[in-house]
């Protein structure tokens, strides 16, 4: 009998990649599939904290197994920020231009570009708790560049690369990126309890 998981999501795009790596071994259910139309509050201080109430809350509430995640950008010069609140940088009803827009106020010639993406998965497993991390290095850029990607991807050039990730195709940044490296883990464990 297949295992059904619970995607604590509503991220069509980050359902379908993990449907396509895990393939036909487990059953990934997003929030949708559940019936789970409430907004989670992610109040945590770090994103493992975030990744956690989001599983637990799917596990106590409706009773699945279930993984969530939570990622984001932390800058050295900005003291980690915007961390946690990547998502939400320039306020609640901000975008992604106007969160980069911000970073680059804040950073203005900064000598120190320093930055990193974070990804952590909260897996809620029989009853075990499993976390799965993925980081990738790199520098703030001045301006913008690439039309593809999401969030802060326009202004991130991971080391070792020319191109920011919102100029590398969804293969080439899923290869090297946190979601890619966590998700790598993450899937990697599932396989391992079959």
């Amino acid at each position: 009998m297949v295992k059904q998981l619970v995607f604590a999501t509503n991220n069509k795009h980050k359902l379908q990649e993990l449907r396509e790596i895990v393939g036909g071994e487990f059953e990934i259910l997003s929030l949708a599939d559940i019936g789970c139309a409430e907004e989670i509050v992610e109040d945590g201080n770090t994103f493992k904290d975030n990744a956690l109430i989001k599983a637990r809350y799917i596990k106590d509430h409706y009773g699945y197994d279930c993984f969530a995640d939570d990622s984001g950008l932390e800058i050295d010069a900005l003291d980690g920020a915007p961390g946690v609140y990547s998502a939400r940088f320039a306020g609640n009803e901000c975008d992604s231009r106007r969160n980069i827009e911000k970073v680059l106020i804040l950073m203005g010639d900064c000598m120190n570009r320093k930055a990193r993406f974070v990804t952590v998965f909260a897996l809620i497993l029989n009853n075990k708790i499993h976390f799965f991390e993925g980081e990738v290095q790199g520098t703030i850029l001045k301006e913008c560049r690439g039309d593809d990607g999401f969030g802060y991807d326009p202004i991130f050039l991971p080391d070792g690369s020319t191109l920011t990730f919102a100029e590398m195709s969804h293969e080439a940044k899923n290869s090297i990126s946190h979601r890619g490296k966590a998700t790598a883990k993450l899937v990697e464990f599932l396989k391992s309890m079959l």
